[in-house]
């Protein structure tokens, strides 16, 4: 019997006809419902004719988690009066509970892009529902964008609803409405209680997240934000945690509590998350959960939220190679769904672990999948679907194109498309399997090699990581699945079972397939099939020992395994399946591998061996060898005797532009040449050549090639007479270097017929010469064609520096006067005229003078 009472309460229902005419107009409508209204379970019903007199209509509702789409179809079952799996009924990734009488079925998005790659057309099907638009997961735009294609070319009558509580509505109606304008936004008001908010931060700073490092003392605050919460309010508590570890660790410090607590989480058992969210008998609770509980569902008896602030998404470090699940602040349109569980079924509170301030400076709506995760499986699907670069997609957010090639690069390597970029046979066929492309090839290829029932329970393994308790090592992981009666257990054999079922015909590897590895087969011990799998799935990580626990992974990333005690850290090779990043680390943090052979390493990376000779500039100097890589690791190493004399030109080259012209010897002849240069580049510009640092090393074949040419290694650079090589930059072909000793002459002849050296290194040329060698001079020298004068440093007979001009008729005029006075008594024995201007100039004393 339908729950008429139910229904009716539902507020969502005063906004169907106004869907029910759009849907019957344009085809396609944004729904816009607050949490609560009843978009989730009342709209797929009344679509479907369920509940009404309405037209009989298939409407399929794809939900971004599996416990979403559970709960959904079991609420509206409930609601018909009627078990999941007749007119109401689901599918998730392993388990399907639906009839020949099903008219609305729950899917998770994954399965509906299954779907519409066997079936474009999706036959039998009306409407489609994407709930949840907003949280921007990748499969959901791309089952959209793939929703949008099928009725712009296949089915125009195809339906389409994109459902949220909180989104870019304008958004998603242009999207939707494509070229025939936007599509119509209805908008449900919700009846949502009253919802207080409590600011409770932490009394000390926390070190921010990184990585899946949470501070283990936000984590006991929150604990200590729930006790408070259960000591001031009435009802349920539900409290939002980033991931499993972090619900284990708030578990543990609520030890002792006057309330049940449990844990919701996608990891956890059907059964455990139902019976949450089938509601309490009686006993106080405290709901510990993930983001699967900010959408989509109900927790009944829930009257406070407490909220850590964080969430866990996944990113990929392109630089690295490393895609994982990052930990980072929630954004504000997450807070505000995440309160609004407290107020679904009465007036609720709160608590929130962060300061009002900081409110204000959260991300307004959570990062688009598309822009920060990896799109190899977006990749592969949009070729599947015939779109290799997805430029004919309608998507919201373009895939970044630097993401988007390196998807397609490891694509290939896989055999999952061709040069093109258009799907394969075999890429078709990994595409259907339900995993990552890189785990599809782990079965097919492992398949082939150790047989297809123990490659799926390592496929398994990876697709969804074990618990922290089963240890880093992936073999020991393994045998402890087989031996489990957890919740992880249990799904870990569905999924082994449906891959597989899925790979078909065992043994069809087809291109991309690996040669055989040292020690595997289909006898071969758990370690060595451990070690294939991942290794196939990941070839890059493969990673050998460089000594103290660390590693060196085939994509040039350091690895490093994590506890003290791992039978990891004293392998020689290993087949990193996890691994993440911690921030401001020098290496990667492994979290899950194999111990490996280097034949199982070269079998499945054999697309990264490479092997020559190579002539570089390393620590130092020139390096030629032979050497055999898989990719960054060196696996043989043999010097060269005779390299190739052009590769030597370009590393030592290299060597410059890299360590800098310190590594040449500059005399003091070169020094001042290159100074002299400078000047008149400075001061005429062209075709004087600029010498500075950089201009020199862009040009360094231009002016050191003799030099280059006989550079076997460093020592051959220091021996490079510098000042000559210089010379060759002067303008020769102008006619203007025959010029240079006159417009920056090294030396410069005063009248007592001294040659004295030009210092150049300063703003202006600077001639230092002792004050009687300059009687009779009146006028200061110039330089740069008479465009410069020379600053003349007057020195005493000792040497030093006495007075400064470049106007020696004015010094003689007016300054010399107190120079003769100060000096004159301390250096009697050198002349010091009244009147210099008609003095003979001299470099000696007054007693040479006389003897002269």
């Amino acid at each position: 019997m339908i729950a008429r009472d139910a229904l009716a309460q539902l507020p969502v229902r005063t906004a169907l006809p106004a869907l029910r005419a759009a849907l019957d107009g344009a085809g396609s409508a944004v729904l816009c419902a607050p949490p609560g209204t009843g978009k989730t379970t009342l709209v797929p019903l009344d679509l479907a004719g369920l509940t009404g007199d309405g037209p009989r209509r298939r409407v399929l509702v794809a939900e971004p988690r599996r416990i979403a789409a559970r709960a959904a179809a079991r609420r509206m079952a409930w609601l018909l009066g009627e078990q999941v799996g007749d007119r109401v009924g689901f599918t998730v990734r392993g388990e399907r509970r639906a009839g020949p009488r099903t008219a609305v079925e729950v899917v998770t998005t994954g399965v509906l892009l299954q779907r519409l790659q066997r079936d474009p057309e999706l036959a039998g099907v009306d409407v489609v529902v994407l709930d949840e638009c907003h949280e921007r997961h990748l499969d959901a735009d791309t089952s959209a964008a793939f929703l949008l294609d099928v009725r712009e070319t296949l089915r125009p009558a195809l339906r389409l609803v994109a459902a949220s509580a909180t989104t870019d509505a304008e958004g998603w109606a242009g999207l939707l409405g494509g070229a025939a304008g936007p599509a119509p936004v209805v908008e449900a008001a919700g009846v949502s209680h009253p919802v207080e908010t409590v600011w409770a931060p932490p009394e000390r700073p926390v070190r921010p997240a990184h990585g899946l490092r949470v501070d283990p003392a936000l984590l006991t605050h929150v604990a200590g934000v729930v006790r408070r919460a259960l000591r001031e309010r009435t009802g349920d508590v539900l409290c939002f945690l980033p991931g499993v570890g972090e619900i284990g660790r708030v578990a543990g410090e609520l030890a002792g509590v006057d309330a049940e607590v449990l844990q919701v989480h996608g990891r956890a058992p059907a059964e455990v998350q139902d019976a949450v969210l089938a509601g309490g008998d009686g006993v106080r609770r405290v709901v510990l959960a993930t983001s699967v509980a900010e959408s989509s569902l109900t927790v009944p008896g829930v009257r406070v939220v407490v909220d850590s602030g964080l969430a866990r998404v996944p990113r990929m470090d392109h630089a690295r190679g490393l895609s994982a699940l990052t930990t980072v602040r929630a954004s504000r349109a997450a807070a505000r769904q995440r309160a609004g569980r407290a107020g679904r079924e009465a007036p609720g509170v709160v608590y929130r672990c962060w300061t009002e301030g900081e409110d204000g400076r959260l991300p307004a709506f959570p990062d688009p999948e598309i822009r920060v995760a990896d799109l190899t499986a977006f990749a592969l699907q949009a070729a599947c679907w015939g779109d290799p670069d997805a430029s004919g997609l309608a998507l919201l957010d373009a895939p970044p194109a630097g993401a988007l090639g390196a998807a397609r690069e490891v694509l290939t390597a896989v055999g999952a498309v061709d040069a093109a970029g258009r799907a394969t046979g075999r890429g078709l066929r990994m595409a259907r399997m339900g995993v990552h492309p890189r785990l599809a090839r782990a079965l097919l290829d492992g398949s082939a090699e150790v047989g297809v029932r123990r490659a799926a329970e390592v496929v398994a393994l990876l697709s969804e990581e074990p618990p922290r308790a089963y240890g880093d090592d992936l073999a020991e992981a393994w045998r402890t699945a087989r031996r489990g009666g957890d919740g992880y257990a249990a799904r870990w054999r569905q999924e082994a079972r449906r891959l597989a079922a899925a790979v078909g015909e065992p043994g069809a590897a087809g291109a991309g397939e690996a040669p055989r590895g040292g020690g595997t087969g289909r006898g071969a011990s758990d370690d060595a099939v451990a070690g294939l799998v991942a290794a196939l799935a990941f070839p890059e990580r493969v990673a050998r020992a460089r000594g103290a626990g660390s590693y060196l992974m085939a994509s040039g990333t350091g690895a490093e395994p994590g506890g003290e005690g791992s039978r990891l850290r004293d392998a020689q090779w290993l087949a990193v399946a996890v691994a993440d990043r911690p921030v401001a680390a020098a290496s990667a943090r492994v979290r899950l591998a194999a111990v490996i052979d280097e034949d199982t390493a070269c079998a499945a990376a054999r697309a990264l061996y490479s092997s020559g000779e190579e002539v570089r500039w390393a620590d130092g100097d020139v390096v030629a060898r032979r050497v055999e890589r898989l990719g960054a690791i060196e696996l043989a190493v043999r010097p060269l005797s005779a390299p190739d004399p052009e590769l030597v030109r370009e590393a030592v080259v290299a060597g410059l532009r890299r360590e800098g012209l310190g590594l040449l010897r500059w005399p003091a002849g070169a020094v001042a040449v290159r100074q002299r240069m400078a000047f008149l580049h400075r001061e005429l510009g062209a075709p004087w050549p600029d010498v500075s640092d950089a201009a020199l090393l862009a040009r360094v074949e231009d002016w050191l090639g003799v030099e280059l040419g006989r550079a076997r290694r460093r020592a051959d650079l220091e021996r490079a007479d510098t000042a000559a090589a210089l010379a060759r930059l002067l303008p020769w072909a102008t006619g203007d270097a025959a010029r240079f000793d006159e417009l920056a002459p090294e030396r410069i002849e005063v009248p007592s017929g001294s040659r004295v050296r030009v210092d150049y290194g300063g703003e202006q040329p600077v001639l230092a010469v002792k004050l009687q060698e300059l009687f009779g001079w009146q006028e200061s020298p110039r330089t740069a064609g008479g465009r410069v004068p020379v600053l003349v440093h007057l020195l005493s007979p000792a040497g030093r520096p006495a007075a400064v001009t470049a106007d020696l008729a004015s010094f003689w005029r007016d300054g010399y006067r107190a120079v003769r006075a100060e000096l004159r008594g301390r250096y009697p024995k050198h002349p010091w005229p009244e009147d210099p201007s008609a003095a003979e100039p001299t470099r000696h004393t007054t007693a040479r003078l006389r003897r002269g």
